[in-house]
């Protein structure tokens, strides 16, 4: 089997990164058709005039490819404005849209950066519905991110499919763990999604316990004032996270309270899986989808400091705890996570839609 990997997509982001070194365990020869054009944006959509204009010359290089050779075409993320030229490039083979999120569910509703109302709420709805909708199928990371997308964009069902989304393998992998003062981890961006307002009230309930902050984004005014215990790193080579990880006490999952986040499963809890890392990480039905509280993570209200402080606490005083739990989450990853595991979802759906 011989697939085209196509369109504006990042191609360090995590997701893309995954899908076809997973692609590539599981047989299926990948030929990637890439136009570069979010690679140099840390935040996506906060662009002008530019960005624009090298999206429409991105568009019309891509309109040139060709899918001669291929059975399927996959378009990565974020590939929502790739759709369309996809389309026509893919021809009458199987075009496979790997979303991870909805533009306008991400913008408006999480990070409430402008209403739906106004011209870009409703420019990215629009581009939202075309996209979903031109697909043969979507996969999503997890089943209730499924069931929006299928209620949403009035998508058929059986056009929807969920493969979760992992860790590179290659690098986030256990391995002997440092010996040191307990600390708290959290990585990425500093989002609404990720609940840092809960992670600070936790940190300031736990000021004996290290709290290390690594990322950047649209809260990072919250950290001005934050509890001492917490150190924060605005940047940290992708390469050296493992190595972060397995540093750590536990590992601290996202903590947010909207819609988006009771339907995903972050891209740092397979991470922490995968490195036997302790993870704590909210409560909730896309989470549970994955995960077992108190079998291989510790799951807690979401937006809750107080159950928060208490779970790290606990694992703070219980060496026996955390090393049950990175040992059971590892597990829990390779049986459903690893790329071997994911790798087989992924060419399941391929063959069921050739």
């Amino acid at each position: 089997m011989r697939v085209l990997y196509f369109g504006t997509y990042e191609r360090d982001y995590p997701r893309n990164a995954q899908v076809i070194s997973c692609l590539r365990t599981a047989g299926v020869e990948v030929v990637e058709s890439h136009a570069g054009l979010w690679d140099s944006h840390r935040h996506k959509l906060s662009f002008g005039i530019r960005t624009v204009a090298r999206a429409l010359r991105a568009e019309v290089a891509l309109a040139r490819r060709s899918a001669d050779g291929c059975d399927a075409v996959i378009v990565g993320y974020p590939g929502h404005i790739d759709m369309p030229t996809a389309r026509r490039v893919a021809g009458p083979r199987p075009l496979v849209f790997n979303p991870l999120v909805s533009l306008e569910d991400t913008m408006v509703g999480d990070r409430g950066l402008f209403s739906s109302a106004s011209l870009r709420g409703r420019a990215l709805r629009a581009v939202d519905r075309r996209a979903f909708r031109t697909a043969d199928l979507v996969v999503a990371d997890t089943a209730a991110h499924a069931a929006y997308y299928a209620a949403r964009f009035d998508i058929r069902t059986d056009r929807v499919a969920v493969c979760f989304v992992g860790a590179e393998d290659r690098l986030f992998r256990p391995g002997t763990r440092a010996k040191g003062e307990f600390n708290a981890l959290f990585v990425g961006k500093l989002i609404p999604l990720h609940g840092l307002e809960t992670i600070l009230a936790a940190a300031s309930l736990c000021p004996d316990i290290p709290f290390h902050i690594v990322g950047t984004g649209q809260l990072d005014a919250m950290l001005v004032g934050a509890p001492k215990n917490v150190l924060h790193d605005p940047w940290i080579d992708y390469e050296r996270l493992p190595a972060l990880y397995r540093s750590a006490g536990c590992a601290l999952g996202i903590f947010g309270t909207s819609e988006k986040a009771e339907r995903v499963i972050p891209n740092k809890a397979f991470q922490a899986l995968a490195t036997a890392t302790p993870l704590i990480t909210s409560d909730t039905v896309a989470q549970r989808e994955l995960l077992r509280d108190g079998r291989d993570a510790l799951l807690v209200p979401a937006g809750d400091p107080e159950a928060l402080a208490s779970a790290v606490r606990r694992l703070a005083a219980d060496g026996m705890l955390r090393a049950e739990l990175g040992a059971r989450g590892r597990e829990t990853y390779v049986a459903s996570a690893s790329e071997s595991a994911l790798g087989a979802v992924w060419r399941t759906l391929l063959e069921r839609l050739l």
